[in-house]
């Protein structure tokens, strides 16, 4: 007899900024089927990866079991092991290095990659905390860089729009954003579609023709990687010179427009940043610059939508700011149909708006403070009184992790580094530089990986422990990028093999380390004392039995969140010292760091195509991402295998002159690393740039050559002067494999 199909609603807990709802077919303790939202408008529909879930539960691959580690590190050889064994063997190497090295030495991995508000890292800081501390990291990898100038522009970082307001733009400049691959947040497409259905203008700001420009783009300027802040500051000086700029928005909302406008117009060094000192710099033709310059000056409301790619560079700091700048001159803040130009993630907590950001829910325990985090040294580039994002901020550079462990004391690192515990996320393979962090991999005592698969952060690791899927636990989730909605989303089915939650973990290990007052409270009663705190937002949340039986819990809004509304329309203050926008900020002038100046500026990267370097390594590397994969996660799905080919993009301008076509394969190198991959030649990247989308697994041959197509094998573990990620700034060689292999 067939038992009764049930249809469970859940939300896609991948790290892709959607967060879009799925709806699980049950029967007979499986998931048969996975579609998505068809319920009532807004509808948060999901993309070919969150319908891909039940080929990742089910994956012949998926770890059933603990493995400890037989052969050496990276081989892959591993033997099944007990539970109770695999959790001795790591409660004791962890107390061995702690009463050896000291708490510090115990570094703590983690991501993004499973959002909810119980299943995740913090768990594990709160245990570690309990034990005598650890080392925690600091730096966002998404957009550090953009966090720090929103910081500094703004007073407070995460601030913007929602997206259905594009649906009042006359005009949208989306510059290095890609949402039809990136679902950065659900519903944007969908909007920018209707916008352009109703004839408002698109432009598309990319070194390459992405699928978003191919949809929306009435035009498409590409542009050098690394030097958007030069176009922006030419295109500030057509607004400057011919008078274009909103007078009255800048003498009433800003602060230090003045000596910007004495640098763009040349006053400070001698050198206009005007449209011809750029053409120069960015590849992109004067008449584009001006153009585009008036057209947005002179249209209102218009929309400058920047992404947080490239912010992703050596200096991605001045990118964001100048993009604020832009949207200050032309009137757009707190306008509707306008932009704060913030690319990053929705705030509102920081404006009583009633979604917060990070986790999707609050961690319904006390994390703790570390005693090691509290004695760390206080980033010296961090805006001094900024306190908002510089909590915690005492630990290693997410960034300087393999430098951290390598070097230690002896090169300037607080502790020297012998064990990893990696309770989310892929490090070893998401980093830049891998094949330096394999080596600093290889060096510390013990590592741990809490994963699904046999990732290629887990094939380092001495120990692996299985861990349950979104849809094998319960937990609350809210998607303050997808939505707005909050989701319970439920156990469907029992854990594939012998899986456990990272709670049940948490509680055994600390158990097994003598930790007694770990916690005393169910899943579902730290679901409930999540909830509670969240509750009172919202006069609409019901109960929370009765929010468990809905599922999902779409928030009707009075209308679209509008960043700075406040401020622009009542005169709330902003939350700078001068209680304006800084175009000027004394804050970044008394850091006394040229690499961090007080007003948008133009400083040549690195690892660029202006770099020395390019004559030995003369194409300047893009990491984008693939629709196929969220980073890193889904890479080993043959559905989306069969989907997308991990094949690097390179202009016909190159491939011709290197005797390359589509399907060859190829060597790409540098002084860090190299891979062989499969080439795509084509008309839709500039020459000079190419592509290798970011999250495909590492994979090296016997010669530690990639053949899965890892990006960072090539890339350079450097930060920006804000300690941001930088993944725009690496050059590479490509030539022919020879004999095809």
């Amino acid at each position: 007899m067939i038992n009764e199909e049930k249809i469970i609603s859940t939300a896609c807990s991948n790290d892709c900024g959607g967060g879009c709802i799925l709806k699980a077919h049950v029967r007979d303790g499986k998931i048969i089927r996975i579609e998505t939202d068809n319920e009532e408008e807004p509808q948060y529909r999901a993309c070919v990866r969150g319908r891909a879930w039940r080929q990742r539960i089910y994956a012949p691959d998926r770890l059933k079991y603990p493995l400890k580690r037989v052969g050496e590190r990276g081989s892959g050889k591993f033997e099944k092991i007990s539970w109770d064994e695999a959790l001795d063997i790591v409660s004791s190497e962890l107390l061995k290095v702690r009463e050896k090295y000291g708490p510090a030495s115990t570094i703590v991995l983690h991501a993004i990659g499973d959002d909810n508000n119980i299943h995740h890292a913090p768990l594990f800081w709160r245990l570690f905390n309990l034990a005598g501390g650890f080392t925690g990291t600091w730096a966002f990898f998404s957009f550090e860089q953009a966090m720090f100038a929103e910081i500094a522009t703004f007073g407070i970082p995460m601030e913007r729009n929602s997206p259905v307001g594009l649906l009042n733009s006359k005009m949208i400049i989306l510059w290095g954003c890609n949402p039809a691959v990136t679902r950065h947040e659900t519903k944007a497409m969908y909007y920018m579609k209707q916008a352009k259905e109703a004839g408002v203008k698109i432009v598309c700001i990319d070194p390459k023709y992405t699928r978003t420009a191919a949809i929306l783009a009435d035009k498409w300027i590409p542009i050098k990687p690394t030097t958007d802040t030069a176009m922006l500051l030419a295109m500030a000086y057509v607004m400057i010179k011919e008078d274009l700029y909103d007078h009255e928005f800048i003498e009433k909302y800003t602060y230090g427009f003045d000596k910007f406008k004495g640098y763009v117009m040349g006053k400070e060094d001698g050198i206009p940043k005007n449209p011809e000192w750029a053409e120069k710099i960015t590849s992109v033709k004067v008449s584009d610059i001006e153009e585009l310059a008036r057209e947005y000056a002179a249209t209102k409301p218009a929309a400058l939508i920047s992404g947080i790619s490239p912010s992703r560079s050596a200096y991605g700091e001045q990118y964001t700011r100048a993009t604020i700048t832009l949207s200050a001159m032309t009137g757009n803040i707190g306008r509707k149909g306008g932009a704060a130009s913030s690319r990053t993630y929705p705030g509102g907590k920081y404006q009583n708006a009633p979604f917060l950001f990070g986790l999707s829910a609050p961690f319904p325990m006390s994390i703790g403070k570390s005693p090691v985090m509290a004695k760390g040294p206080y980033q010296s580039h961090l805006i001094p009184d900024a306190k908002l994002m510089a909590e915690g901020k005492v630990g290693i550079n997410s960034h300087q992790v393999a430098d951290a462990i390598l070097k230690g004391k002896a090169g300037g690192y607080p502790a020297d580094y012998k064990a990893i515990f990696i309770p989310c996320g892929n490090y070893l393979n998401q980093d830049c530089n891998t094949n330096k962090t394999v080596k600093a991999f290889k060096s510390v005592d013990f590592i741990v990986t809490l994963d699904h698969f046999l990732t290629p952060s887990a094939q380092y690791s001495d120990i692996v422990l299985p861990v349950a899927s979104l849809f094998e636990r319960s937990a609350i989730m809210s998607t303050v990028n997808g939505g707005p909605y909050w989701a319970f989303a439920p156990k469907m089915i029992e854990p594939i093999g012998e899986a456990k939650t990272h709670l049940e973990i948490a509680e055994l290990l600390a158990k097994k380390m003598g930790i007694t007052n770990f916690n005393d409270k169910t899943e579902d009663e730290l679901n409930k004392a999540s909830y509670n705190t969240i509750k009172p937002v919202l006069s609409e949340f019901p109960d929370y039995e009765s929010f468990k039986n809905q599922g999902i819990l779409k928030i009707k809004v009075p209308e679209p969140y509008l960043a700075f509304k406040k401020q622009i329309e009542e005169n709330a203050p902003f939350f700078t010292p001068s209680q304006k926008i800084e175009i000027y900020s004394q804050r970044l002038a008394e850091l006394n760091n040229p690499k961090i100046p007080p007003i948008p500026t133009y400083i040549a990267a690195w690892e660029s195509l202006s770099d020395p370097l390019a004559e030995k390594y003369p194409l300047q590397l893009l990491t984008s991402h693939s629709i196929r994969r969220s980073h890193s996660q889904f890479d080993n799905i043959p559905w989306l295998r069969e989907l997308v080919t991990q094949e690097i993009f390179i202009s016909a301008t190159d491939a011709k002159s290197r005797g390359i076509k589509t399907g060859d394969k190829v060597r790409v190198f540098n002084d860090r690393g190299e891979m062989i991959i499969p080439v795509r030649v084509s008309e839709r990247i500039m020459p000079g740039v190419v592509d290798l989308p970011q999250g495909a697994w590492f994979n090296p041959d016997e010669n530690g050559i990639d053949r899965g197509g890892c990006a960072n094998v090539l890339t350079l573990d450097k930060t920006s002067p804000a300690g941001g990620l930088v993944t725009n700034c690496s050059l590479v060689q490509i030539e022919k494999s020879k004999g095809g292999d």
